[in-house]
């Protein structure tokens, strides 16, 4: 079906910014493949009159004498690498999504705790305890991985933690969100070590934190998803601990990328090419060496079987060119006699659950998690 109205103005940005990507990286590799200047640059000679100051006619500012020392300019922005710009950015951009079309989160009970890893570095999670769950009565839970590419995300995220507040309030779930290390820093495999080391802990500390160890499922978003298909195998072959459930939305199953859609990127006007180097850089960002795509635990649906796995819920959107990693995963598990469902969101786009101040499809998608969790 067509593209709700809803994302209209936000597909003309998108395109807008992926086109600027595409150039800079096209001219970047130009200018590296330039022949550079061997000689030493002459010294240049001061001038009479300085230059405008910020770059605006008219403004010259007094050039500068051993007397009167030029004031330093703060460095704090210089000092940020292009990583850090885009991560400030990205967190900008979500809260003020959460302000727009976002839904602010319930004020339950929170604790935060410090999972170590072995060899590798720990990680946090946030416990999310809802107002119907009673002391002494031990209550089901749910780890949550959350997504961002690899590059970007984490619990802190104010629509991570808004939708983490809805979902465990509304279900009565308890929800673990676990803060992975972030790419390019930290590469596979430390994600799913962390995810595996906070799934381990949950079920040591299930007395502590008031959750029954029987009733606990894994859930995931985009690259969380992956992370979190990826963890009930880690589980499976290493652990065998009870899983009742995973909930993959847009989840990346793949990142070989033989399952990407591009259909879905063609019909929003998004040249193929752009669309196939944005995921080739996730991968080659997660991975390093992007023949990593082809292990099992990078991507789940190159496992050789996915036999004795939990029961899955997948949602993926029309315009998504990760909808067929979700569909195709489904369909594999099916295949594997593992009970799961596929369901597409039309007129919608990956980053829908989002929006669930704006658009009735995000509050279904919701709705539908919600009823997921409640079968924990």
């Amino acid at each position: 079906m067509p593209l709700d109205p809803f994302f209209a103005e936000r597909l003309r940005t998108h395109r807008r910014y992926l086109l600027r990507q595409a150039w800079r990286s096209v001219t970047s590799a130009v200018a590296e493949r330039m022949p550079r200047a061997t000689r030493p640059e002459a010294p240049r000679p001061v001038p009479a009159r300085a230059p405008a100051a910020d770059g605006v006619p008219g403004t010259a500012a007094p050039a500068p004498t051993p007397s009167t020392p030029t004031p330093a300019k703060p460095t704090a922005a210089r000092q940020l690498t292009p990583r850090q710009r885009h991560r400030k950015a990205a967190l900008s951009w979500d809260r003020q999504e959460l302000r727009t079309v976002g839904t602010p989160g319930p004020a339950i009970a929170t604790t935060e705790h410090r999972v170590p890893v072995p060899g590798y570095p720990e990680v946090r999670v946030r416990v999310y305890r809802p107002s119907s769950v009673v002391d002494g009565e031990p209550a089901p839970a749910c780890l949550v991985l959350g997504g961002g590419a690899f590059r970007i995300g984490g619990i802190d995220y104010p629509t991570a933690d808004a939708a983490c507040r809805r979902r465990a309030e509304a279900s009565g779930v308890v929800l673990v969100a676990v803060d992975y290390a972030l790419a390019p820093e930290h590469r596979y495999p430390t994600q799913i070590e962390q995810a595996y080391a906070a799934w381990v802990w949950l079920h040591d500390e299930a007395g502590v934190l008031g959750i029954d160890p029987r009733r606990v499922g894994i859930s995931g978003s985009s690259a969380g998803g992956n992370i979190a298909a990826v963890l009930t195998l880690m589980n499976r072959d290493r652990a065998r601990l009870p899983v009742a459930v995973q909930i993959l939305e847009v989840p990346v199953t793949d990142l070989t990328g033989r399952h990407i859609d591009l259909r879905a990127t063609y019909a929003l006007g998004v040249p193929a090419f752009i669309a196939v180097r944005e995921l080739v850089s996730v991968a080659r960002t997660y991975l390093g060496d992007r023949s990593r795509a082809h292990e099992s635990y990078a991507s789940p649906m190159r496992a050789d079987s996915l036999a004795d796995l939990p029961p899955a819920v997948i949602l993926t959107a029309e315009y998504d060119p990760l909808r067929g990693d979700g569909a195709a995963y489904a369909a594999r598990l099916r295949r594997a006699g593992v009970e799961a469902s596929a369901t597409r969101y039309l007129g919608v786009t990956h980053d829908t659950p989002i929006f669930v101040g704006a658009l009735p499809a995000a509050r279904r998608w919701e709705a539908e998690v919600v009823a997921a969790l409640r079968r924990i």
